[in-house]
């Protein structure tokens, strides 16, 4: 699913799949022709981003018509051909001595190492829910996530919650108890994409500012790649695979999966590179947004009421949070005015 990169602090959490590291724009330039070129570049960045998160949001289609193919098989084969699709990547962009760089920099490796875990839970979890008839738990998954992510900064980095923070966290906290009672039990896997998903964001900030999107996936897959080639060889063994056995058609849709992993990465890598986080913030939305009407209307997934109040409530909790996000965006961008006028 959706995997990306945020800092913890940030309501600004990447969907389910990207490795990018999200950055201020670039300068467009000086003179007459800035405006012009900035305008060009925002509007670039919006493309990529809902390019992105559409994509990340559609992704249980692609789920769907790989089945019979399990969560296991479905991870390792995304892991095995995002890795072939990666190399080549690097060979076209000649980013081999960065690569290099990456894997001798014992902290990098390290901190890439345990993001690899951390999104190997999030993706089998994210597709053992598709496959198993819980889309639209998952896609409560990745709408809590920014709650997740503002929790982190409270428990790890001991950051201090602004009111509108505080309040979302709180009807946060109700919501899932509202879920829990209308699930019969806690909704782990809504619970264990966020977590697994925020933690992940938090441990790729860490590093973000020292390795790119293409050479971080690289890595990430690099550690993962032995683990699915081996429950690749284990389901072919026992005769649970379906790669060779359901078709050329089904061959070729799990191969592709290096390439729907990879693609979104790179427009969200895009994105980030010319959008200011506020503007990622809001267009992180598309995708639990896609997955949840995916549930709904292709799927065909149960919505009871009291689901319908849990959902209610996740999502008041999400407009406070936005609202605290865009404040505090206004007051920065006054701050900013004001401190060239001053330095004018």
């Amino acid at each position: 699913m959706p995997e990306g990169n945020s800092p913890a602090t940030s309501t600004a959490a990447a969907s389910p799949g990207s490795n990018a590291t999200a950055g201020a724009p670039a300068p467009a330039g000086r003179g007459q022709g800035a405006p012009k070129a900035l305008a060009k570049d925002t509007t670039a960045g919006m493309l990529f981003g809902i390019g992105a998160y559409v994509l990340w949001g559609l992704l249980p289609l692609y789920f769907f018509i790989l089945m019979p193919a399990g969560a296991v098989e479905i991870v390792a084969n995304r892991v095995v051909w995002s890795l072939l699709f990666c190399a080549l990547l690097i060979t076209v962009t000649r980013a081999w001595r960065v690569l290099a760089a990456a894997l001798r920099d014992r902290r990098v490796f390290g901190s890439l190492a345990l993001a690899a875990f951390l999104i190997a839970i999030n993706w089998l979890t994210y597709t053992y829910g598709v496959t198993t008839g819980q889309a639209v738990e998952t896609s409560l998954g990745y709408f809590i996530n920014p709650l997740v992510s503002v929790l982190l900064g409270v428990l790890v980095l001991k950051e201090k919650l602004r009111p509108l923070q505080w309040s979302a966290v709180g009807v946060g906290f109700v919501a899932v108890g509202v879920l829990t009672y209308s699930y019969g039990k806690l909704p782990w896997i809504a619970l264990t994409l966020a977590f697994s998903f925020g933690l992940y964001g938090f441990v790729k900030n860490r590093v973000g500012s020292r390795v790119d999107a293409i050479t971080s996936l690289s890595v990430e897959t690099m550690v993962l790649a032995p683990l699915a080639a081996v429950a690749m060889v284990v389901l072919a063994a026992s005769g649970s695979s379906t790669l060779t056995s359901q078709g050329a058609g089904h061959f070729w849709l799990l191969l592709s999966s290096g390439v729907i992993t990879a693609v979104p990465l790179l427009f969200f890598g895009a994105s980030a590179r010319r959008l200011p986080m506020t503007t990622i913030g809001l267009l992180q939305y598309f995708a639990p947004v896609l997955q949840f009407l995916v549930a709904l209307l292709v799927f065909r997934e149960a919505m009871t009421a009291a689901r319908w109040i849990g959902f209610g409530v996740v999502w008041l909790a999400l407009l406070l949070l936005t609202l605290d996000m865009l404040g505090r965006a206004r007051r920065n961008s006054v701050a900013r005015k004001a401190a060239l006028r001053q330095a004018a």
